[in-house]
């Protein structure tokens, strides 16, 4: 990827600018106009904090405490403690990437104006990312409502030079350590600046913009997975005719359909039903692959308008609204993300449920219409991929087990005044795991279909130019093709990494066109 600066306006960002900041590492920079904002925005509330009369965040306690009016000289100690106390994240790291998702999240909404924080602390933030310093954020803390607040003040505490982070070598220092090595002066926190830090849905909504970018590439090679394997089983392309999927006229199906379409193009293995074993129909898991598939595409695409709306979202409580006023509301409720964070797990898990299902009829020799029993090479001295299908079984029944809601859920918190919760976060954290299974699922079918379709090449039938193209691309990669019984792991590693990287899609594509 090429790199770029990302520059943050008052105005949301892309999906895109999230991905190349938490994945590659891209510069932001803060825009004139988003300066003019924070600084708008702060002599508001710089003005209500000099007033009598409490206004919440400002000059009052936090959550049920918010009933508190706070004095002056207590100010900056309250912004202080509310992020130390906060920090309370236990368990696991998070991944790097959804940290600096997070953290690039938050700086998106603070530079919108919205929040009343100083230029200053924005700068920070930014300066923070550039500098490749990531805090140590754990997997355990956020109810998806008020914010991901735990996640948020491990990062908040960074910017006072507080916790732990990791440099940009991988190696974890005292935030302090670390920020001074790079000549960034920590911040004095201000009135509501720390609750500004703390208080969003960036974290899930990080996870949801990485695992659409994810998923959409997964779509991709499952459509080509299913077309190898409806070849290799010697199936029919007909099924996927365009007038058949016009009369259904859901926009994924339309879409999955016409990928495997121009994958088989110029095939000799479709259409052999009245061959040696007749048959009038393929099985449920090869003829309705476009309709499985294109749900799932449809799907994410309703993921990707919530998550759109997000990133063009302020969120944060209190708010400073451009005509003074700074009210309380409602907004960092994680429902909206949490939902369809839930949603994608589910069809995650069907996706991968259809690809097994054809990987294991292509195994079996008394479904797959003459392949060898597990495409093994001397049946009974050899187990073939037998172990192959129950490592892909395994995977499956735990995305079954990730599929049930986490956003079904809810738990009181704060002495009952965060009385509904979203569990948005713990929706992410199980989106993400599902979506790495989901990879190693396609990848296990992609590895028995090249196989199969191997075997039919040796027997003297022609597969289609673009399958010729994904098994060349899939051995080039390291995973090798027909033979004895060999240590699989690795075949199947180089597999998963092929298609995860989009080598999959890029390898048809040459062939086929650009594929939806």
């Amino acid at each position: 990827m090429d790199m770029h600066t990302v520059v943050v306006g008052t105005s949301g960002t892309t999906a895109e600018d999230v991905v190349a900041v938490a994945r590659h590492g891209v510069r932001v920079e803060l825009s004139a106009a988003a300066v003019d904002a924070l600084a708008a925005s702060r002599l508001i509330v710089d003005a209500l904090a000099a007033k009598p009369e409490p206004v919440y965040g400002v000059s009052t306690g936090f959550g049920a405490l918010a009933s508190r009016h706070i004095s002056t000289d207590l100010r900056a100690r309250l912004q202080r403690n509310i992020v130390r106390s906060h920090a309370a994240g236990m368990g696991p790291r998070v991944e790097r990437e959804v940290v600096r998702a997070l953290m690039f999240l938050r700086l998106k909404t603070v530079a919108s104006g919205h929040t009343g924080v100083r230029p200053e602390v924005a700068q920070t933030m930014a300066d923070v990312l550039n500098a490749g310093i990531t805090p140590v954020v754990h997997e355990y803390g956020s109810l998806g409502c008020s914010g991901d607040l735990a996640p948020l003040s491990h990062c908040a505490l960074t910017l006072m030079g507080e916790g732990e982070a990791e440099g940009p070598d991988g190696t974890v220092r005292p935030a302090g350590e670390l920020l001074a090595a790079h000549g960034i002066t920590p911040v004095e926190l201000r009135e509501k600046e720390g609750l500004a830090l703390l208080n969003g849905t960036d974290g899930m909504l990080g996870m949801l913009v990485m695992a659409l970018a994810d998923l959409k590439n997964l779509y991709t090679s499952a459509d080509i997975t299913a077309a190898l394997s409806l070849e290799a089983l010697l199936g029919t392309d007909k099924v996927l005719a365009p007038e058949l999927h016009a009369i259904r006229p859901h926009p994924g199906q339309g879409a999955s359909a016409d990928n495997m379409l121009r994958v088989l193009a110029g095939s000799g293995l479709t259409g052999h039903h009245q061959d040696d074993a007749p048959r009038v129909q393929d099985a449920y898991s090869v003829r309705c692959a476009p309709q499985v598939n294109g749900a799932g595409r449809d799907t994410l695409d309703h993921a990707a308008v919530v998550a759109g709306r997000e990133l063009a979202s302020s969120v944060d409580n209190p708010v400073v609204l451009p005509d003074g006023r700074v009210e309380s509301n409602g907004n960092f409720h994680g429902a909206p993300v949490a939902y369809v964070l839930d949603f994608l797990a589910i069809v995650a898990a069907d996706l991968g449920s259809i690809c097994e299902r054809r990987t294991d009829r292509l195994l079996d020799k008394n479904r797959s219409h003459g392949l060898p029993p597990f495409l093994a090479d001397d049946a009974g001295v050899d187990s073939g991929l037998m172990i192959a299908q129950y490592t892909q079984a395994a995977l499956v029944s735990e995305m079954k087990r990730l599929a049930v809601p986490a956003s079904a859920d809810s738990i009181p918190s704060s002495a009952m005044q965060e009385d509904h919760v979203s569990m948005g976060w713990s929706a992410a954290r199980k989106l993400r795991t599902a979506v790495d299974n989901l990879a190693r699922i396609v990848a296990v079918e992609l590895y028995a279909a090249t196989r199969a379709v191997e075997l039919r090449a040796a027997e003297g039938l022609v597969p289609a130019p673009a399958s010729r193209a994904a098994v060349a691309a899939l051995r080039a990669a390291g995973a090798e093709g027909p033979g004895p019984d060999r240590f699989l792991a690795p075949d199947l590693a180089a597999a998963d990494a092929f298609v995860r990287a989009g080598g999959l899609v890029a390898a048809v594509e040459p062939v086929t066109g650009p594929l939806a």
